[in-house]
């Protein structure tokens, strides 16, 4: 069995050792899975002005043209398809950037639990099974959607029963969807809520970083933490699966 003590010891052991390529690292990740896009707008009338009949009471009467309406629809649908086009726009970078870079970063940091990562993993998902990858990420995310529109506990269910996905991929890029998804599910069986205690033990350090700006999550918590859920990833793995050899040595040729 894993302790929190025994993955927060591991991973500060791991971050001190490659420590500023873990902040670097760890710093897209921030951006690329804690980011997001809000679109809001205001808008204000302009007043009319005043005349003798609005200045005794009497409000005049408006009459909309047909121009007025066709003016008002073009708007409308403008907006609509706006809207339409920065959602996609906004999924296709989540997609096919966002997703394989947070595969690529995940590997990093369980590389580091082998030996000494280089930053190049960040790239790992876009020349190793890239639709592979893309469709297993889009199909977690979806799942968890979907699952949320029921009611909130359990899309969270299912988000840490997914957790362990972009690290199965990381691990094996080739892998079946059904086979990864099989995995995830078997290694957090019965660690869903260690895994939420696990990352709320990390609330009393986030609440300290606005003190300091976010200073202090770039340069400590987050690496600190992203190299904390790499540790459970490995433990689990070896308390599921067994032990075994380096994968990433054998991936990259290099011993």
């Amino acid at each position: 069995m894993w302790t929190r003590a025994e993955l927060k010891n591991n991973a500060k052991a791991f971050f001190k050792y490659n420590y500023w390529k873990m902040v670097l690292v760890a710093l897209v990740m921030a951006c690329i899975s804690g980011g997001g896009v809000s679109v809001g707008g205001y808008s204000q009338g302009n007043t009319s002005e005043t005349n003798g009949a609005s200045s005794i009471g009497i409000v005049p009467s408006v009459q909309l043209t047909s121009l007025d309406v066709k003016l008002t629809t073009a708007v409308v649908v403008g907006i609509l398809v706006g809207i339409i086009v920065v959602c996609l726009i906004v999924g296709a970078l989540q997609w096919f950037v966002f997703n394989p870079l947070i595969v690529g970063a995940q590997r990093f940091f369980v590389v580091s639990h082998y030996r000494k990562a280089e930053l190049g993993e960040l790239g790992f998902a876009f020349s190793r099974s890239y639709m592979n990858i893309v469709k297993i990420m889009f199909q977690a995310q979806m799942y968890v959607f979907l699952w949320s529109l029921l009611f909130v506990i359990p899309g969270i269910i299912k988000t840490y029963e997914y957790m362990m996905i972009p690290y199965i991929l990381a691990e094996n890029p080739d892998i079946d969807s059904k086979e990864a998804f099989a995995m995830s599910k078997q290694m957090m069986t019965g660690n869903k809520w260690k895994a939420f205690v696990l990352q709320l033990s990390f609330l009393g350090w986030f609440l300290l970083s606005v003190f300091t700006c976010g200073i202090l999550s770039v340069f400590w918590v987050d690496p600190y933490l992203y190299m904390t859920q790499s540790e459970l990833y490995v433990a689990l793995k070896e308390i599921t699966y067994g032990g075994g050899p380096n994968p990433y040595v054998q991936v990259n040729g290099v011993n």
